[in-house]
Parts: C-alpha cells; sequence; structure tokens
C-alpha cells in the first residue's frame, strides 16, 4: 500500500499548483481600491504571469531524457483576490478571498485549467488584543521561509520526476529543495503584533490529516487538531534591517486499527534575512519528523512514519536601479517520507528581475534540479531549465 501511495504523490502536481501569495504588505501597496465608505473599504488585486522554459531532463534509465520546451506559469500561479474591510465600534473586521488560476490545459482533457481557492478566510481585529482569522489560509509552520524566498516570483525547480516538466500547474520554486509547502488550510489563528516592537506571535489549530494508512478493518483519525505558530521579529542593526523568524507545528495520527503504527508530525522552521542597502542575504531551514518534505499537508496521502527531513535554503540578492539579480541554493534530505525512498533533492538558481514599472516586471533565471538516491530506485534525475518571461500586478 504504501509504494501504490508513492506513485500518486509522484504525479500529483499535475492537478495540484502548489504556490503560495506574495507577501501581505506588497498585495497591498498594489491594490485598486474599489470602495471606500462609511468605513467600509473594498479593494482587488491581482497576478498574471507566464514564462517561455526549456528543460533539459537526464533521469535514471534514460528512456525518459529530453529536452522539452513549454509556456507555462512560474513558481506563482496566477490569482485575483479581493479584500474587504470595515470598522465598527472598536472592532475591524475584515475579510480575503483569492482565486488561482492554472493557464496551462490537458492535451488528454482539453480545457482543464482549473479555480483553486487558497485563501476564503474573515479576520476580527482590535490594537489592543490582537487579531483572530477564521477560514482558509496558508499555514504557519514553513510560512516565512517560503514568503521570503528571493525566487517567489521566478521560476525555480521543475522536476521530472515528479511530474512537473510536462504538468499543466506551476513549477514548485524551492519546495522540495529547502522547505516544505505550507499548504492553505481551515484553521483559527491568533495574532499579536504588539508585544514589543517588531515583535510578532502567532498561534493557530489547524484540520488535522491522516498520515497513516487506512487499514482492511481500520480507520486513521486525529483526536486533536495540528497546531502551529510562528514568532518573528525584525530590528534595525546600524544601517541593516534584520529580520528573524521561528516557526513550528505538531500533530499526532492514530488508527482504530492496533497493528498500524500511530505517527507523530513535529517541525521546526527557522530563519534570517538582513537587508542593507541593495543588498539582502537569507538563509532558512527545517527540521521535520513525521512530515512531507514536500507539503506540509501530506497532499496526496503517502503514508508517512516517524522518520526525518531537514533542509536549508541559502539566497542573496542585489538591486540596482530597476534590476536586481538573485543566487539560490537549497536542499532537503528525506529519510523516505516524500517518495518512499531517502533521497536528497537540491536546486540550484541564478535570476535576473528588470522592472518596467510598479505592474510590469521581466524575469530571466536558470535553474538546475538534482535527485540523488540509492541506484535503482528509479529517482536519480538531473534537470537543467531556462525560463524567461514576464510579470504583471496589481
Amino acid at each position: 500500500m504504501y509504494n501504490k501511495k508513492i506513485a500518486s504523490t509522484r504525479f500529483l502536481p499535475l492537478a495540484l499548483a502548489s504556490a503560495v501569495a506574495l507577501v501581505a504588505s506588497q498585495q497591498a501597496a498594489a491594490e485598486i481600491v474599489l470602495y471606500d465608505q462609511d468605513d467600509t473599504t473594498f479593494s482587488t488585486d491581482g497576478y498574471i504571469n507566464a514564462f517561455y522554459v526549456n528543460s533539459s531532463v537526464d533521469r535514471e534509465g534514460e528512456q525518459f531524457d529530453r529536452t522539452q520546451s513549454r509556456v507555462k506559469m512560474g513558481f506563482l500561479p496566477n490569482w485575483i483576490g479581493f479584500n474587504f474591510g470595515k470598522q465598527v465600534d472598536d472592532l475591524k473586521l475584515g475579510g480575503r478571498a483569492s482565486f488561482w488560476v492554472t493557464i496551462n490545459d490537458s492535451e488528454a482533457n482539453g480545457t482543464s485549467t482549473a479555480i483553486d481557492v487558497r485563501q476564503f478566510y474573515g479576520t476580527v481585529a482590535n490594537p489592543e488584543w490582537g487579531e483572530v482569522l477564521v477560514g482558509k489560509d496558508f499555514g504557519l509552520f514553513a510560512r516565512s521561509n517560503i514568503f521570503l524566498d528571493e525566487l517567489l516570483a521566478g521560476y525555480g525547480n521543475v522536476s521530472d520526476t515528479l511530474g512537473l516538466v510536462d504538468g499543466t500547474g506551476v513549477s514548485f520554486g524551492n519546495i522540495g529543495s529547502g522547505y516544505p509547502y505550507p499548504f492553505p488550510t481551515s484553521q483559527i489563528t491568533y495574532r499579536n503584533n504588539n508585544l514589543a516592537e517588531g515583535l510578532r506571535v502567532a498561534v493557530g489549530i489547524m484540520d488535522p490529516v491522516d498520515t497513516n494508512d487506512d487499514s482492511l478493518v481500520g480507520k486513521a483519525y486525529q483526536d486533536k487538531p495540528r497546531f502551529e505558530s510562528e514568532i518573528s521579529y525584525q530590528f534595525d542593526l546600524g544601517p541593516s534591517t534584520i529580520y528573524t523568524w521561528l516557526n513550528g507545528a505538531y500533530q499526532t495520527s492514530e488508527n482504530t486499527d492496533s497493528t498500524v503504527d500511530d505517527v507523530t508530525s513535529k517541525g521546526l522552521g527557522y530563519g534570517v534575512q538582513a537587508k542593507i542597502g541593495g543588498l539582502s542575504l537569507t538563509g532558512s531551514g527545517f527540521q521535520a519528523q513525521g512530515i512531507n518534505p514536500f507539503f506540509t499537508n501530506n497532499a496526496g496521502e503517502a503514508t508517512l512514519r516517524d522518520i526525518d527531513s531537514d533542509g536549508y535554503l541559502l539566497q542573496g540578492s542585489y538591486t540596482f536601479g530597476k534590476n536586481r539579480v538573485a543566487l539560490s541554493y537549497g536542499k532537503t534530505e528525506d529519510d523516505g517520507n516524500g517518495l518512499g525512498v531517502a533521497a536528497d533533492y537540491e536546486t540550484r538558481g541564478v535570476a535576473y528581475f528588470r522592472t518596467i514599472n510598479d505592474n510590469l516586471k521581466l524575469v530571466a533565471e536558470y535553474n538546475q534540479y538534482q535527485i540523488d538516491a540509492a541506484s535503482g530506485s528509479g529517482l536519480n534525475e538531473d534537470t537543467d531549465t531556462f525560463a524567461v518571461g514576464a510579470v504583471l500586478s496589481w
């Protein structure tokens, strides 16, 4: 049964567009206000991108070796978002709904572009006690790791083993080679940004997920929710601005069949970003046990075990005028929770971003992706990708 679920996980990206929103502050700066009267606001933001992509695939066994050209989305899919806000006495009520769209249809299914709701939540806030979010949003574990990725608006890795070269969805950026994806999930999350200047705390309960198998006579279950949290602190040090973070997750999954092992899932993410002038340096990482190294919600329902994965991401960028150049290296070492076989996943990238105006950006990127697993596993891969494209946002 475990091997059967490996196969479904490997080709899951054909149906899923796994990507994230830009940092909230970036959205707010670009949003278009549609209504602003009587302490009520309604606004919209959006993101559209497309890349010409050329990938050179070298996989174990040679039967899949090829050079493949595509025109498709980058790491981020296309979306349109709507934001609501209303002041009622001493409470600030808010809400957000964002609809994410793939631009690539399927040869087998014609028009198969899908609308995926990644965010649909409401907020209640007060300056004295903070904010409560209810609904669907990205998770807290690994959240800042991915939100502060220097290649977020670029392309990233397109592993053929994971079904990304020919898939209709997005690339993976540095997902699975530096951090897991903090999948959107239903949650109740509390935030307090007023503990001290620059200090932010978020704690939440998330919808739990099955991490062990349903057997012929049993059923996987969780008697408690998944707990996630993040603490961040930003401060100035001389001429530089430092942003640091620590996030984590904890969940147990049991089974009514006593012969099926319980799985305890726990993860820790961390990182630091330093900015001085046009220079930005970022280092982040994670350590996890019983967690899928690609998706924090175990999308594809791989049967997980109490085994480890860990990874890190090292990046630097320099901005001069309307130009930005970024270098990136990420690696995840997984004992077998991802594809069922112990493997190392690495991504190396260099990208150039040219800002034309506040709404238009051009991108060129070269990326190398590698899977290093046991010989004969069928997982070993070296794929080089060149991508050039345009990003429009508002």
